[in-house]
């Protein structure tokens, strides 16, 4: 799935600005929290809206000042997935979410890495 999005997004152009990696970080980051709210979960969404917020936070410092930061992000949040439910319950999540959002998450990092290895010139993404 990350790497049909990441071609849409080099076809039609979409990955040359450096606000779109950043963007999809906090896309990502913020399902667990449409989860919660879709469970009605208060103090869930608190916790998620928290660690949302942190995705974000780091998604703007790697805007900011490099691309490598996003790529790390993503891939942290892919560890995050791994463990999510065992550090808490969301009650909203699907089954297979953790799953599917790992997955998505390292092949994004993955892929955000090997473009910025050395193809930073034809992206426009600078390391």
């Amino acid at each position: 799935m990350s790497l049909g999005v990441a071609l849409f997004a080099r076809r039609v152009g979409l990955d040359r600005d450096r606000a779109f990696y950043p963007t999809v970080l906090i896309v990502i980051a913020s399902t667990y929290v449409l989860f919660a709210a879709m469970s009605g979960a208060g103090a869930v969404l608190v916790t998620e809206s928290i660690v949302m917020a942190g995705f974000s936070t780091v998604a703007v410092l790697g805007f900011k000042s490099s691309p490598w930061i996003i790529a790390i992000a993503l891939a942290g949040h892919g560890m995050f997935d791994a463990f999510h439910g065992q550090v808490y319950a969301n009650p909203g999540v699907p089954p297979w979410w953790p799953a599917f959002c790992f997955a998505y998450d390292v092949g994004a990092a993955a892929g955000l890495a090997w473009l910025l290895r050395g193809s930073v010139q034809r992206t426009g993404l600078r390391a």
